[in-house]
């Protein structure tokens, strides 16, 4: 048949079959191997919303998982340990971060920025 390709955001460490998944997946009788995989490789991003591509080869019944790194606000609210940004950012600030903290969320999303340099990154 071919290749089927699904684009999910999720909770890292805490997938769990939606209906788009399970469209697309119970079919092949593979759900639950591919949310238990997605959940193990992202376990580390606890807390954070993580991007993932999952592709499946739908003759074999094999899949492979390319994960991105979160969005930069959930760095950014990560950093900051707050839960969610201020409503009403103009009035109402909820932190500051350090110099070091905005650098590492650089270097964090350098692969997948389209600047040249960490400056301008």
């Amino acid at each position: 048949m071919g290749t089927e390709k699904l684009e999910l955001l999720i909770e890292g460490g805490k997938a769990a079959a939606d209906q788009n998944t399970a469209q697309k997946l119970g079919p092949l009788g593979i759900l639950q191997n591919v949310i238990k995989s997605v959940n193990d490789k992202t376990a580390s991003f606890a807390g954070m919303k993580v991007p993932v591509k999952v592709s499946i080869d739908t003759t074999t019944k094999e899949f492979t998982l390319d994960l991105g790194t979160p969005p930069i606000a959930e760095l950014i609210k990560k950093e900051l340990n707050v839960q969610k940004g201020s409503g009403t950012p103009d009035k109402q600030k909820i932190g500051n971060l350090s110099i070091e903290s905005i650098i590492k969320i650089a270097k964090m999303k350098k692969d997948s920025m389209h600047a040249n340099t960490l400056k301008s990154a």
